[in-house]
């Protein structure tokens, strides 16, 4: 049986199609979800992908947070469905609560476009368990608020409870506290990044590069032996 991986698509959504064909190139079924509907068609999971929701309007991810799909999206991960947030659609899951702390505006206030160096902190959640601990991977990045901010009292829990899953090493890109590229629930079923694995799945188109096709192809994997 194939597993159906739900794609979510808001108003100004950009990286929906993106995102679905790196499910397919994993061996999924990507399955494409509408904002207003609340019916998640019996996936398995679901990505929130990068984009521009609502124009960003008010904070990032602020308006998406209250469409109807979120409202299954939300009691589903509270009940362990993996759910998986690129760049806006990890804006989307901070403003949801799914994952602790905010995402501001980058420190120097320009947007920005660049292969960024990552390393991998946790390798032991629904959608890193293809990398190892350590690893260090390109990952496309392109944001205008991706800059990552919590209380210290967060940040010292994330990283005491090793939720930190995503750092960025050799340049931090646009401020982001401690370095933080993306980080996880307690649960591991929910992860928010902000740079962008589904452009770095085949060598010939995006970054040249397959770095982000673990994400895909670890919850395959994580949904077939499940």
């Amino acid at each position: 049986m194939t597993a159906r991986i739900g794609v979510v698509t808001f108003p100004g959504s950009l990286d929906d199609r993106d995102t679905q064909r790196a499910i397919k190139l994993a061996g999924a079924e990507p399955v494409a979800l509408w904002h207003k509907d609340k019916d998640l068609k019996q996936v398995d999971a679901v990505v929130l992908p990068g984009g521009f929701s609502y124009g960003d309007y008010l904070r990032a991810g602020a308006i998406s947070r209250f469409s109807p799909v979120m409202e299954t999206v939300i009691e589903q991960a509270k009940s362990g469905m993996p759910v998986l947030g690129i760049c806006n659609g990890f804006q989307v899951l901070t403003e949801a609560h799914l994952l602790p702390g905010a995402m501001l505006g980058n420190n120097h206030l320009h947007f920005i476009c660049r292969d960024q160096k990552l390393r991998v902190e946790n390798a032991g959640t629904a959608w890193t368990a293809d990398y190892t601990a350590g690893q260090e991977i390109y990952i496309p990045l392109k944001n205008m608020d991706g800059r990552y901010v919590a209380d210290e009292h967060t940040l010292d829990m994330l990283e005491a409870e090793g939720r930190v899953a995503f750092r960025y090493v050799d340049v931090n890109p646009n401020g982001s506290l401690r370095d933080i590229a993306g980080i996880t629930n307690e649960a591991g079923n929910v992860v928010g990044l902000m740079p962008h694995p589904e452009h770095a799945v085949e060598p010939l188109v995006g970054s040249g590069r397959t770095d982000g096709l673990p994400f895909f192809t670890s919850i395959l994997k994580k949904l077939v032996n499940a």
